[in-house]
């Protein structure tokens, strides 16, 4: 919601300076205004505050015990993971066009993979209790460790992209 304010107080004053701008790399500003910033026509965090209030909704719902059908659990991974895609680039125009990392943005990759994590251990889940040990069991049993390699992969990336910079820190 805050990158969304942000990005209404830009369009309404070009030299605001955002909040996020934090450094010459980490500068949600410079990343707000580029046409990767709204790929479909319109700021692309109201996909955010779409996809991420169907979430709320569903913890609200778990949380409650109110049983969902799996072909609820089945097409919201197939939405977090489309979301997942959508954040997998938008990391690389990050890193590699724009030169610029958003911090807001850097914390929704974050949520991105975790809950495609945590949905797809729901649907997983039914599969390794079962005692198999095909893909979806070993997926199941080794979830957070890939989710903890490729927080660790992304990290390396961003360290060695702006390396010339973060070495000037230190």
């Amino acid at each position: 919601m805050t990158l969304t304010v942000e990005k209404i107080k830009i369009l309404l004053n070009p030299s605001y300076v955002p909040s996020c701008n934090l450094s010459p790399i980490v500068a949600c500003g410079s990343v707000m205004v580029t046409p990767q910033a709204s790929l479909f026509g319109f700021p692309n965090p109201l996909i955010g505050i779409i996809g991420f209030t169907v979430v709320t909704v569903t913890g609200v719902l778990a949380v409650a015990k109110i049983g969902l059908p799996q072909w609820y659990w089945a097409g919201l991974e197939i939405g977090v993971l489309a979301g997942a895609v959508f954040v997998h680039w938008l990391i690389f125009q990050s890193l590699y066009r724009i030169g610029a990392l958003c911090p807001y943005c850097m914390v929704v990759w974050v949520v991105t993979v975790a809950l495609a994590v945590l949905v797809g251990s729901v649907l997983l889940r039914p599969a390794a209790e079962r005692g198999r040990l095909g893909p979806a069991g070993v997926l199941y049993r080794w979830r957070w460790s890939i989710a903890v390699l490729w927080f660790t992969a992304v990290f390396l990336l961003i360290v060695a992209r702006f390396w010339d910079y973060w070495s000037t820190l230190f």
